[in-house]
């Protein structure tokens, strides 16, 4: 099954711009749908090529790992809570659209290093406050983005926008234009 198809049979749209996917994607997962994905998103980012992934747990390692599994490379998640082990490390805050909160993500010093080659990947692409604070962690640790690799983007928000300012242009499997209670619609 491909992912608009599953998406309209299986997402619920709880109130208007909200996508509740968590019945395949970010909380129980399919997995033959994520590998799917992760060699979909492979197949149109190789040329990128990365020599790492990055993503924010948790709902972003899913399909992270199934790209990192498609690509051969590591993956690397920013962690949502500081590690008592962490000696070295980078951090950013960041604003969750879906939760209306803010919180920190910490990524090790010894994972993401000076003139790697990092392909983010996410779940979901909306406001893109997530993908600016891991494009914000990059930055501080002397790598550079390579490309942004997106399950769903949720087009009728401000993601793509903030994102092209960093000079970015995402790779989006599904784009969805619109998701109310009564219908769900895809952008081309």
């Amino acid at each position: 099954m491909d992912l608009k198809s599953k998406i309209l049979k299986e997402a619920k749209v709880p109130k208007e711009g909200i996508l509740k996917v968590d019945n395949f994607l970010n909380h129980q997962i399919d997995p033959e749908l994520m590998m799917s994905i992760g060699n979909d998103l492979a197949a149109r980012l190789k040329h990128t090529k990365p020599t790492k992934i990055l993503t924010v747990e948790a709902s972003g390692i899913a399909p992270a790992l199934g790209v990192a599994l498609a690509l051969n490379i590591p993956l690397v998640f920013a962690k949502k809570s500081l590690p008592s082990t962490m000696i070295k490390g980078y951090q950013t805050q960041v604003h969750s659209f879906t939760k209306k909160t803010d919180y920190n993500i910490f990524v090790s010093a010894e994972y993401l290093q000076k003139g790697e080659r990092i392909l983010i990947i996410d779940d979901f692409l909306a406001m893109g406050n997530s993908i600016v604070g891991m494009l914000t962690i990059i930055e501080e640790s002397g790598a550079e983005c390579v490309g942004i690799g997106i399950v769903i983007e949720k087009t009728f928000q401000n993601g793509r926008n903030v994102i092209k300012k960093y000079g970015l242009v995402p790779e989006s499997l599904v784009k969805v234009s619109l998701a109310t209670p009564d219908k769900i619609e895809f952008e081309d």
